[in-house]
Formats: structure tokens, sequence, C-alpha cells
């Protein structure tokens, strides 16, 4: 059985408290509004309190959310950096552009910093993985970081590149199904990087509450990790994989590219449609592992926090305890939902966390478009 292992995490480089992003985006939407509809000064403090208002409402509030990072300065006005997508959120100089910059400006935003992050991560890596896999869905340039570090190296003949991309916030497992595909053919070592970059894609002139919604919860997440051949040593030994499409749900999530960056459509229904197939998922993932769904008071639980509410209908409709979601509930507190990134940050947590023994299955589940749900049956080694 294969080994997922050697987990590191760089964290972008701009942190802010989820009360400073709150601040930002009704500011970002009011400044987008005023320039769009020629509001004065006075109107357009009316409309950003009216965002702060439905934010309060309808987004994720700090309790559930303490911090989120980017790769942008725009977040941070404490770094002192010119916004460098938006810029709705400043009143002087006046804002040029009410919807952030176009897909051309994010696309070299998020180019640039992947390439700096792969050459960072393997600046000092003296063994060529046999595979190397780039997971994202909030960017695509072609040749890839993945590709680029590979030739820098001169690992050219040796690694291959693997592109999954555009699959979500689920992205991760079938990342993982792809790599344990490489070592049954004979690879000892398949590396897997998650670059996603989710502040590239917002438009401060949409006030729709879905939107309102999505712009609360998202963040930059960067991580790395590798799938073993040999499982003698510590980390998560993969033991069983699952994954369905949800019928008739295919408009309750989308992500699609637009003039200004890519645009989520998240309907209210997910958490529960998501629920109503979840517990017959969960006993089919045991079985494939040879377990029975008794195994379910023992497992410690890796579910992709989409956000609060993710949480809360998992931990209910499969009856579990808040300790089994808490690693889960953590990563969603001090990082934010960071797509496909997500889930790896709470693998990573679980490993490190000596209160989670030798021995102790892991259920791992994670959601995106389709609707698909994923998951992968674990045990810490």
């Amino acid at each position: 059985m294969a080994l997922l292992t050697r987990f590191t995490a760089t964290r972008p480089r701009h942190v802010v408290s989820q009360q400073q992003a709150l601040d930002w985006l009704a500011r970002a939407h009011a400044g987008a509004h005023a320039m769009l509809e020629g509001l004065d000064a006075a109107g357009r403090d009316r409309f950003a309190r009216k965002i702060a208002r439905l934010l309060d409402r309808v987004g994720c509030t700090p309790d559930r959310i303490a911090t989120r990072a980017s790769v942008l300065p725009d977040f941070a006005p404490a770094d002192r950096e010119e916004p460098v997508l938006y810029d709705t959120a400043r009143s002087d100089p006046p804002p040029a552009h009410p919807r952030g910059r176009g897909a051309t400006a994010r696309l070299d935003v998020f180019t640039r910093a992947v390439d700096d992050y792969f050459a960072a991560e393997y600046s000092a890596e003296r063994e060529a993985p046999d595979d190397l896999i780039h997971v994202t869905c909030t960017g695509y340039v072609s040749p890839s970081g993945a590709q680029k570090v590979v030739a820098a190296r001169g690992w050219g003949a040796r690694t291959r590149v693997t592109h999954a991309y555009h699959m979500g916030c689920y992205a991760a497992l079938p990342a993982v199904r792809i790599a344990a595909g490489f070592t049954a053919s004979g690879a000892r070592r398949v590396d897997i990087v998650h670059t996603e970059l989710c502040t590239l894609h917002l438009d401060p002139s949409d006030h729709r509450l879905e939107q309102l919604v999505v712009q609360s919860l998202f963040a930059d997440g960067l991580i790395r990790y590798s799938l073993l051949a040999d499982d003698a040593g510590p980390g998560l030994r993969l033991i069983a994989a699952n994954e369905v499409i949800v019928p008739e749900t295919a408009h309750a999530m989308r992500w699609v590219p637009s003039e200004w960056g890519m645009q989520m459509t998240l309907s209210r229904e997910v958490p529960d449609r998501i629920a109503a197939a979840l517990r017959g998922f969960v006993a089919e993932l045991y079985r494939r592992g040879g377990h029975g769904l008794d195994a379910i008071k023992h497992t410690v639980f890796a579910v992709h926090p989409g956000g609060p509410k993710i949480i809360d209908r998992v931990r209910d409709v499969l009856e579990l305890s808040e300790p089994q979601v808490a690693t889960s509930r953590g990563v969603l507190r001090d990082c934010g939902n960071m797509s496909s990134a997500t889930l790896p940050h709470v693998w990573m947590r679980l490993l490190d966390d000596p209160r989670v023994a030798n021995g102790t299955l892991v259920v791992s589940l994670a959601f995106g478009p389709g609707l698909t749900v994923c998951g992968a049956l674990l045990e810490k080694r």
C-alpha cells in the first residue's frame, strides 16, 4: 500500500484577519458600485455599510475563520504596497478598475507566484521524483511551473509531469488516485503540489449574496507532499478510495472562466444534497477497505471545510463527535477555504498531532462541482 508523507506547506506572504478581510470587501464593493453608478462619497459610505451588514449576515464571520492569506498585498493595507488587481477599496487616488484587473493580469500574477513557489520548493531537492503532479483550479499556463522546475533542475529524462486541473475543492483525492496508479506501475516517489490562488478571482462589482459568501470564505494555499510506494515510514497509508457524482446536482456548484477571473456559483442546497448521499458513500468506503460502518466511532475525519455548514452537516449526518472533525474546523479557522490545498493541510495536521495515535483510521471527504463526492480511507502510520 502507498503512503502519503513529506508534507510541507508555505503560507502566502500577506496574512490578514478575517475582520480586516470583511472590512476590505465592504469598501471594495462600495468603491466599485460608486464608480459604476456615479455615487458621491456619502453614497459610497452608505453602500459600504449595506455590504458590511450583508457580510455579517451571510458571510463567514471571524468566529469561524480567524485569518486568511493571499499572494496579493491588496487586502493588507498595513503592508503599504500598491494593490495589484483590486483598487476599489481606496478612494485616493480614485479607483480605475471597478471589477478588478482583467483575466490577463490575473494570469500573470498566477504565473509569477507559481513559478517562484516551485523554484523555492525544489531549490534544495537532491533527488528527482519519478512523477510530479501539479494540482490547481485557479490558473493555467503552459509550460506550467511544474514543467519549468523539472526543466531547470535537469530532471526532464527522469520526472514525468502530470496536470490535475479544474476539479476544484476535491482535487487532492483524484490526484492521490493518479499517484497511486503511478506507484502501482513502478514509480517509487510521486510528488503532488497544490497551488490554489483563489484570491485572484474576485469581482467587487458583483454584489449577489452567493458571491459575498464565496468572497468571505476563500484564501490562497500552497502545499507539497509525496506518495511513496514503500509504506514502512510515518505517514497516511492509502487503503481505499471512492467517488460519485450526485444525480441532478450539476447546477448546484460551478467554476467557470470569465473576463474578471474564475466565477463560482454556489447554491444553498449544496450541504443538504451532499448530506443525502453521504452515509451510503461512507459505508461503501469502509466496505472497500475491509471494515464495517461500526468502525466509524474509532475514526478521525478529514473533511474538506468548504464552509462551517459543510462540517456541521457531515458531523450530524454521520453522528460524529466534535473531536472527530476538530482538525478540519481548525484548518478552516486558521486558513479559510483554500480549494484543493485545504484537505492536504488537514492531513498534515493529523500526521503532526500526537493525540491521533498510529493505527487510527482517517476518512477523507471532499466535495466539488458535479456535485462530486470524493473520499479515501487512510490509516495513520
